[in-house]
């Protein structure tokens, strides 16, 4: 800033808020939120809740997508058909990540994964972990199926999958 502007007003020592001399308050806010799913996502979580996976065809170009979603992004048509499909897939790519989120290391790594499921469209992918696998066998085209938690267990949340683990 320019030394030579002078701001007007009068500078607060710590000492005047301390000794009261000028107003301040202290509030702890209590932040809460909701997060509104929407129509395809929130039928989703509830499917998988159930122990299903369900995906949405489009009523143009018939590709059947996995998490579902309210309209095509490649033609921009609505989606009004909820198709189930199978807990087991293919692995189309997958990461051997020794990286937590806070980018501390691991010392056995976690294996996530963008599976095909059988019975969505060639190509569409469903991101998730892979399990009971040693990460040296990891390979593209590998069949896995779905480790899911107990019912009782299930909150209606992608984690209601433990990870899919090699068939």
């Amino acid at each position: 800033m320019d030394k030579s502007v002078q701001l007007k007003g009068t500078a607060i020592r710590e000492s005047d808020i301390k000794e009261g001399k000028v107003l301040s308050t202290q509030w702890v806010p209590k932040a809460q939120y909701a997060w509104d799913t929407g129509v395809a996502i929130g039928r989703f979580l509830e499917e998988l809740k159930g122990g299903k996976i369900i995906g949405m065809k489009c009523a143009r170009c018939r590709r059947i997508m996995i998490p579902p979603r309210m309209f095509c992004e490649l033609c921009y048509q609505p989606c009004r058909e909820w198709v189930y499909l199978q807990d087991w897939g293919t692995v189309r790519s997958f990461c051997v990540s020794h990286l937590r989120w806070d980018a501390s290391r691991m010392k056995d790594p976690f294996l996530p994964s963008v599976i095909e499921l059988e019975g969505s469209t060639k190509g569409m992918g469903f991101f998730h972990l892979t399990g009971e696998i040693d990460p040296k066998d990891m390979k593209i085209g590998l069949k896995v199926k779905a480790v899911w938690k107990d019912a009782r267990e299930r909150t209606g949340a992608i984690t209601d999958i433990r990870y899919f683990k090699p068939v």
